[in-house]
């Protein structure tokens, strides 16, 4: 690396300091996946047991654990909260805008470089996901580099070719993508190899080389399964492998969606780098052999991810979020042919720069005029869930100026296609990327507080307000991890001997139960069993009949935004 790009490295590592470390901790954790990981590292500090992630204490199989170790690391430099769950993620974020600029400057220069950075912090939602606290953001980085370095191996002549590090370090990458979320690292990076191959139509690496490249990504990829196997955790690993074959086989729930989901996530999401890219779909004859082979796998990385997680039932937004790095990609490719003028810039491009950049703007713009007319959208009856009619009647306070967020941005996209239409395209396009970073920044600063508001904030606020309560809480009727981490349960919560005695009266020799047995147990004891502790319920508004009506001991102490919140008594005492 020369000094001027030595330079530019450390500049963009900075601007990455601003755009994701400040404000980190503002806003609470999001159930399910922030709070989740978070709860992980947090029960991970709690019981000193580093090798087995827990949720409630009893063991968690849905995630291999480099990713909260990362939060446990986190945690115990700036304490157990928000702004060290999410942290490891703002280093992501600073590390993706260093080495996306390196390879785009190596690529096609460096202003190639510093194009592609820009629609990386430029689009909505990869610059979004560095201020958040979920796995994928270093799983997708990771999987980038192992293609990323296996680019570099087969852009090498003959398949016979000398072993170097590209080879090596692809499988590394590969196996910590796999340590860092699971198996689905190494069957899209399978995907992808098969259809280069199928494309390449000759050998591209010889059998020696791809025996050391399964072994080595495989071993490192196995460590935590082996240290499982280790400590005869094996109904951990059972547990796991049978949660990677549901999520691809069956849809949840709550995350169901059609084929198309992924299309309109990617195309709305990842504005403007989005529409930019659709032009880079078109072959270009004026790059060189190793630019057409790079842009090749960004293609198939693309198509691998939008079609196999397509197929998947389960549809969540970030399954979809590897596409960032080729999306960005072919966005950046994109501008650099049109500044050059190697393109140009056509009619149609306008119309979807025009309809995706106004529909945002409008979504930003409406939010605020949806809560200001909340009583009659209500009263409209056009909501049919009574728990989001709760939620929308929370008492959130708004300055008043939030919407011209949205009105900025609808104006300047329109300002955009202006100046292009003028032939201004470098200013046109560089306001494009920078108008939506900062669009994007502001709305994670001005809107997710409130969002959370209506959302979660009334039943987190009761979480805290038993943290240092001698007590049992738990929910019914949804998922959330929230009440572990935010009343703060201690490791020795579900070890009453009253639990014991209550799951031997239900089962009597049940031996070694799975922890979804056992934490069904431990909820149906919290809620009919004799307790040693007061029991905290919280259910949703839409559960509140039938929760009287299944359990009379408890007490209704309050209703908030949707939420309500039960007590009983404990009616039995145990010594510790």
């Amino acid at each position: 690396m020369n000094r001027s790009a030595l330079r530019l490295s450390i500049l963009l590592g900075l601007a990455g300091c601003i755009l994701f470390i400040p404000f980190l901790g503002a806003v609470h954790l999001f159930d399910w996946d922030e709070i989740n990981f978070a709860e992980c590292a947090r029960e991970m500090i709690s019981t000193g047991n580093y090798t087995t992630a827990q949720i409630n204490y009893f063991p968690f199989w849905e995630k291999p654990p480099v990713f909260i170790w990362m939060q446990v690391l986190s945690m115990k430099t700036f304490g157990i909260n928000e702004f060290a769950a999410r942290f490891p993620n703002a280093l992501c974020g600073i590390a993706t805008l260093i080495i996306v600029f390196n390879l785009g400057r190596k690529l096609y220069g460096t202003r190639f470089g510093l194009l592609w950075a820009l629609a990386f912090a430029g689009s909505l939602l990869p610059h979004f996901y560095f201020k958040s606290g979920i796995i994928d953001p270093w799983f997708n980085l990771f999987i980038f580099l192992g293609i990323y370095r296996f680019i570099l191996y087969t852009n090498e002549p003959g398949p016979g070719k000398l072993l170097n590090r590209n080879i090596l370090l692809s499988a590394v990458f590969i196996a910590l993508a796999t340590l860092t979320k699971g198996p689905v690292a190494a069957l899209v990076f399978g995907l992808c190899f098969v259809i280069f191959r199928l494309l390449k139509r000759k050998s591209v690496i010889s059998w020696k080389h791809f025996f050391l490249y399964c072994s080595t990504a495989g071993g490192l990829g196995s460590i935590w399964f082996i240290i499982l196997l280790l400590q005869h955790r094996t109904e951990i690993i059972s547990d796991f492998l049978a949660y990677q074959v549901r999520l691809f086989s069956t849809g949840d729930a709550d995350h169901g969606g059609p084929f198309y989901y992924h299309w309109v996530v990617l195309l709305f999401g990842c504005f403007p780098a989005s529409v930019l890219a659709i032009r880079a779909f078109w072959k270009s004859d004026s790059d060189t052999p190793y630019q057409q082979h790079f842009k090749r796998w960004m293609l198939i990385l693309f198509w691998v991810v939008l079609i196999l997680f397509s197929i998947v039932k389960t549809k969540i937004v970030h399954y979809s979020s590897l596409c960032y790095f080729p999306l960005t990609f072919l966005g950046a490719y994109t501008s650099w042919k049109l500044i050059s003028g190697e393109i140009e810039w056509k009619k149609w491009m306008s119309i979807v720069t025009l309809v995706t950049g106004g529909l945002i703007g409008i979504a930003l713009t409406s939010i605020q005029f949806i809560i200001a007319f909340k009583k009659q959208i209500i009263a409209s009856g056009i909501i049919h869930d009574p728990f989001a009619e709760a939620n929308l009647m929370a008492d959130v306070h708004w300055n008043g100026f939030e919407f011209l967020i949205g009105i900025v941005f609808l104006l300047g996209v329109v300002a955009c296609v202006f100046l292009i239409g003028r032939k201004q395209l470098i200013g046109a396009i560089l306001a494009l990327f920078l108008l939506t970073l900062l669009s994007t920044s502001l709305s994670s600063l001005v809107f997710a507080p409130r969002v959370e508001g209506y959302s979660q904030g009334a039943a987190i606020e009761f979480y805290q307000d038993l943290r240092d309560t001698n007590c049992y809480v738990n929910v019914y009727g949804f998922k959330s991890y929230a009440q572990l981490f935010y009343s703060g349960k201690k490791p020795q919560a579900n070890q009453s001997p009253l639990f014991y005695a209550h799951m031997e009266r239900a089962r009597p020799g049940h031996g070694k139960l799975d922890p979804l047995t056992l934490e069904m147990y431990h909820t149906d004891w919290l809620l009919i069993g004799k307790v040693d502790k007061p029991v905290y319920i919280v259910a949703k508004i839409d559960h509140k009949a039938e929760f009287i009506h299944n359990f009379p001991t408890f007490k209704e102490i309050r209703e908030k935004n949707g939420f309500v919140f039960f007590r009983r008594e404990a009616n039995d005492k145990v010594s510790n």
